[in-house]
């Protein structure tokens, strides 16, 4: 529909004059189990008053995507629905000073994950279904003001079978036999309190037959506390899947909750205001988790049926508590417009690793988690071509859809920790504190979180804002040692930074600390460190001089601020021979970092990189940096390393990694992400089949190694990838365990399949078919991209002929995992040939010059494509 892309313009002006006081929205699921049955009815009554003397105010629209409009009754008066029903949107042609208006609709159940997204489990036949709506799908669900600025309470109304459970943001006020359907089957009516005042992108419901735990959390507020004696007490509960019941691990969910809402009660000194807290984890979910208030939906890819390593259950973790900071970050307090997305994400991203570091006994982990993959997301996300500020301009929600990106979540969060650093800690949370008093249950701007922080820190934070919030890119900091006789004569920090999107200088206030680090009795510690107030260009570190000369110079020693940093010569040496003997994990985080930032700019071999991990990421305690490591290696030999030097450097690779699963410990996360490591390298080499073969088997499997699902699923994959597993014996191993995770796993199996007939099915049957699940099109397209140079070569005209056509008919959720996941980005530089002129980045070149005019969200999509594969290119050329 062509006016489904709300603009920014439109939903000032229906805020203008509009407010709204209340929602009542009655569901009925009770043909749910039907796959037969596309929609289900969707009654939505709206009471709202217009201000008759604002411009514009005589009429406005509601919004609304399904399958028809059965009526429209505004203020007690039937509207012609061919008339007012126009595309995603229905018109209310003469409004009054109060209005009520009346939607008899049917909305579509979905397979995308938009809406309320329906799902059969493979285990069981059992239908679920769930809500997710951010930024603007609830009107798959009901009419409504699409808007976050336009709050209102909610009253919820489902009819749904009698076995099946039903929640929503609010506890039940009453549950009562509804009647029975024409075969007889009994259903069952859940009528929900109203909600507080909230925004249409958070409400949710949750129905079908899930298997529920519950809890509860109690606290006394503190006598230092404003609220000092205050009781809480929160009902607490836990959903998922029937088939998963065995596997659901509610009393760790339960003890990072009950930590949680202790440390943000506590710190933000606001009481947790939204009644019950329960978290559901569903099926085929198109994020990490949701903030919904009352009910925060997760992917239940956070529950394990396999073995998962302690980096799996710290990142539940973080995402739990990513989630609840947004109870006040996002749901109590709500930015005004996208533009300020920043100010709930940004927001949650720093606190949710902040709770896991000072309320969980990951303790500093979460700060080692955040450096080595958080904050490398954000590098990622900053130096592409689509970069932009913190701060965004965001026209329509097509683009809002598209912010959802490394530089709203992960840069905003590193950017909002230099702020701390900047304004003091003590500072930060007062002036948190204030915001909460000052809009609970409104809509803000940046300003109104600036007047505050500024209040209770003293310091006038618009400069530092206009600096960091205001522009975009990243600065590098190289450091310029000078020494003699063993001793510092001087230490400068040189930064640079740009603006891409401006082209000028944009060099940042840095307040961070620099580290020296010196070797002894084999190992890497501390031996100095100063904290520095970087600023402009070129800044000395007089306190440095006269300090023995260090073996390694670390900028941003303590990862306070957000930059690329360089190592200097004798540092870099330093970190290729020794970098796994730094003791600090959050340093040696931190070189490994330089070390991958200098690799990825073509600064440093992938060759010499790959040695290094291989030398000196064995015995790495801390697992999310040793994922992290072991995936830089893969993508490294895949995109960085020219194709003369690929076969050498695979072979150092494999060895290395055999020798190091050799050598980790018996049932350690070590061993199991080494495992993991040689299946995935074993995608694109021989070498491995008869090993795959093996494990499966039990044979000579490494004592410790648990080879489950999830591990079987990786090696039939590596057979697969090498024409070395049948479709049958694909089809049997699903069928010993046929879960829904076991199907996807399935699916980019079969894709996998270096056959030219079968890819070309594939790609049928994720471009032109509309069959697949949105978690069933990534599996698929995940295995499809798995295979040889000659056999993904005839698909490259097909998708730039395709793209077009899928982004037009298609919902942005499945047309971004269609387009960005089917790019040809696994190019190799043939000797002579500039990455510039590589005949697939002329033919990207080719098609964004001839659709200027493309939607702006496809448009981004190939221009970040095709600098990723520019940069892997000119990392093999520099080889």
């Amino acid at each position: 529909m062509s006016n489904e892309n709300l603009l920014r313009s439109e939903a000032a002006l229906r805020k203008s004059f509009l407010t709204v006081h209340g929602y009542d929205v009655a569901l009925d699921l009770s043909e749910a189990e039907d796959l037969a049955v596309p929609g289900f009815a969707s009654r939505t009554t709206i009471s709202f008053a217009a201000d008759m003397s604002a411009p514009g105010a005589s009429h406005t629209f509601l919004d609304f995507i399904g399958l028809s409009v059965e009526s429209v009754i505004l203020n007690g008066h039937h509207l012609p629905v061919a008339e007012v029903v126009d595309g995603a949107r229905i018109i209310l042609p003469a409004l009054a000073a109060q209005n009520e208006v009346v939607v008899s609709a049917t909305a579509a159940y979905s397979t995308s994950g938009e809406g309320l997204h329906r799902f059969v489990d493979p285990a069981d036949g059992k239908t679920y279904t769930y809500t997710q709506y951010e930024p603007a799908d609830a009107r798959r669900v009901f009419a409504n003001f699409e808007q976050p600025d336009l709050k209102a309470p909610f009253t919820f109304h489902v009819t749904a079978p009698a076995h099946w459970l039903v929640a929503s943001n609010q506890a039940v006020a009453n549950k009562t036999v509804a009647t029975k359907t024409a075969a007889g089957a009994e259903l069952s009516r859940w009528d929900f309190a109203p909600t507080l005042a909230i925004s249409t992108y958070i409400t949710t419901v949750l129905a079908g037959p899930y298997f529920k735990a519950e809890d509860h959390f109690s606290m006394v507020f503190s006598p230092e506390s404003s609220h000092a004696g205050l009781q809480m007490n929160i009902p607490l509960a836990a959903y998922c899947r029937a088939s998963l019941a065995s596997h659901f691990d509610t009393e760790a969910i339960f003890a990072v909750t009950k930590s949680g809402l202790a440390y943000f009660n506590d710190l933000f000194d606001y009481p947790y205001p939204f009644g019950k807290y329960d978290q559901a984890f569903v099926p085929e979910y198109n994020l990490g988790a949701m903030e919904n208030p009352g009910l925060v939906t997760f992917t239940e890819a956070y529950l394990h049926s396999s073995r998962a390593t302690d980096t799996a259950y710290q990142q539940r973790a973080n995402t739990i508590m990513h989630e609840m900071a947004h109870m006040w970050f996002g749901d109590l307090v709500t930015m005004a417009w996208w533009d300020d997305l920043w100010l709930k994400e940004s927001f949650a991203d720093y606190m949710g690793h902040l709770a896991v570091a000072e309320a969980t006994d990951w303790g500093e982990k979460s700060w080692t988690m955040f450096a080595s993959r958080r904050k490398a997301w954000a590098y990622t996300q900053d130096q592409l071509p689509t970069t932009h500020p913190i701060l965004a301009d965001i026209a329509n929600l097509e683009a809002a859809k598209s912010n959802f990106d490394g530089i709203t979540y992960a840069k905003g969060a590193s950017v909002l920790k230099q702020l701390v650093a900047y304004v003091g800690r003590e500072a930060f949370i007062a002036g948190s504190r204030e915001y909460f008093k000052n809009h609970a249950y409104a809509n803000t701007s940046l300003q109104d979180l600036l007047v505050p922080l500024s209040k209770a820190s003293g310091r006038d934070l618009q400069t530092w804002a206009a600096q960091w919030l205001g522009t975009s890119g990243m600065s590098t900091l190289v450091p310029d040692l000078d020494v003699d006789k063993g001793s510092v004569t001087s230490l400068s920090i040189t930064q640079t930074a740009f603006d891409p999107l401006t082209g000028s200088v944009a060099v940042r206030p840095h307040r961070l600390d620099v580290g020296f680090f010196t070797y002894d009795a084999g190992a890497l510690v501390r031996s100095a460190s100063f904290a520095v107030d970087v600023v402009g260009a070129k800044t000395q570190v007089p306190e440095a001089t006269g300090c023995p000369a260090p073996d390694l110079v670390l900028l941003n020693d303590g990862d306070l601020s957000y930059a690329k940093v360089r190592l200097d010569a004798g540092s870099l040496s330093t970190a290729l021979t020794g970098v796994g003997r730094i003791v600090d994990p959050l340093a040696r985080s931190l070189v490994w970092s330089a070390l991958w930032n200098a690799t990825r700019d073509a600064l440093l071999p992938a060759a010499v990189y790959l040695r290094t991990v291989v030398a000196h990421a064995g015995g790495e305690a801390d697992t999310s940096l040793l994922q992290t490591l072991a995936e830089n290696a893969l993508y490294a030999l895949e995109h960085f390393c020219p194709i003369r030097d690929r076969d050498g450097a695979g072979e150092l690779l494999h060895f290395g990694l055999k020798q190091l699963l050799q050598q980790a410990a018996p049932s350690s996360d070590e061993q199991l992400v080494w495992a993991r490591t040689l299946a995935l390298l074993g995608r694109g080499s021989d070498e491995l089949n008869e090993r795959s073969r093996e494990l499966l088997a039990g044979v000579n499997v490494p004592p410790g190694l648990v080879v489950d699902g999830s591990l079987r699923w990786m090696l039939w994959q590596q057979l697969a990838a090498r024409g070395n597993a049948t479709r049958a014996e694909l089809d049997a191993e699903l069928a010993q365990d046929t879960t829904a995770e076991h199907r996807a796993n399935h699916c980019a199996a079969v894709a996998a399949l270096p056959v030219a007939e079968l890819k070309a099915e594939r790609w049928a049957e994720a471009v032109e078919g509309k069959e697949l699940s949105n978690e069933l099109l990534s599996a698929t397209i995940a295995g499809f991209m798995v295979g040889e140079a000659v056999l993904l070569a005839p698909f490259t005209e097909p998708y730039f002929q395709s793209i077009e056509d899928v982004w037009r008919s298609r919902s942005l959720e499945i047309a971004g995992r269609i387009v960005g996941g089917l790019f040809p980005s696994r190019q190799d530089l043939a000797a002579g040939t500039s990455p510039e002129h590589h005949p697939v980045v002329h033919r990207t070149d080719t098609w964004l010059a001839g659709h200027a005019d493309a939607p702006a969200g496809l448009r981004r999509i190939v221009l970040e494509q095709r600098d990723q594969m520019l940069r892997a290119l000119r990392a093999q050329a520099g080889a």
